[in-house]
């Protein structure tokens, strides 16, 4: 969620959208190996698939959207996201299968059009009230087959260039520590606690790119 909004301040946001998918395919690969200790199978095939499909389906379409409105529109998204969520606290769905194939869909269509779907996966899976590491370890194979997909469309819509390329061992590394951190950081800090910082930091990052946008 803050990596594609902070961004568009040094890229134009289809090269974001291209740099987005290496990065969290590196991301990912981390999470999976720090939490591979717990993986839902079934919610991977109920949520996963239907992501994917999602994922072609918005990153075809972020060719023919100006990129001022998918910039736009991610700014709208992050504040009305995190403000319902601030409110809401207990906010939750039915953990049935439906509703993991219709999240599974909107997050990964979210995350093709705007690069950033991760928030509405996040909200189906804690439905499911999975265990921690059950609940990352999941989230993050569902997010490298998104990842996987749309950066093979991303490729083709020509959002990957040669020169953002050195990015890429960079935010290898970046992904691995910060993923290091992070499971450090659960360990010590309170989920209700950590949440709500988190969604504070969102909203930001929204009103930040909003005003961007405006001005």
């Amino acid at each position: 969620m803050f990596f594609v909004p902070l961004a568009g301040y040094f890229f134009d946001f289809q090269s974001v959208l291209g740099i987005t998918a290496v990065y969290h395919l590196s991301s990912n690969m981390s999470k999976i190996a720090l939490f591979r200790q717990g993986v839902d199978k079934k919610l991977i095939y109920s949520m996963g698939i239907p992501a994917i499909m999602g994922v072609i389906a918005g990153a075809l379409l972020s060719k023919y959207v100006a990129s001022s409105i998918l910039e736009t529109a991610l700014a709208v998204f992050l504040v009305l996201l995190s403000v319902v969520m601030l409110i809401f606290r207990n906010l939750s769905l039915k953990p049935v299968t439906s509703v993991a194939a219709g999240g599974g869909v909107l997050s990964g269509f979210l995350a093709g059009l705007l690069g950033t779907g991760g928030a509405v996966r996040g909200i189906v899976l804690a439905a499911f009230r999975l265990p921690v590491k059950t609940f990352i370890a999941t989230s993050a194979i569902i997010d490298m087959g998104i990842d996987m997909s749309r950066s093979i469309v991303y490729y083709t819509n020509g959002y990957m260039h040669a020169d953002d390329m050195y990015l890429v061992p960079i935010l290898l590394v970046v992904s691995i520590l910060g993923s290091y951190a992070g499971k450090r950081i659960l360990e010590h800090v309170s989920e209700e606690r950590f949440r709500t910082l988190t969604l504070f930091l969102v909203l930001l990052t929204g009103l930040v790119t909003l005003y961007k946008q405006i001005s």
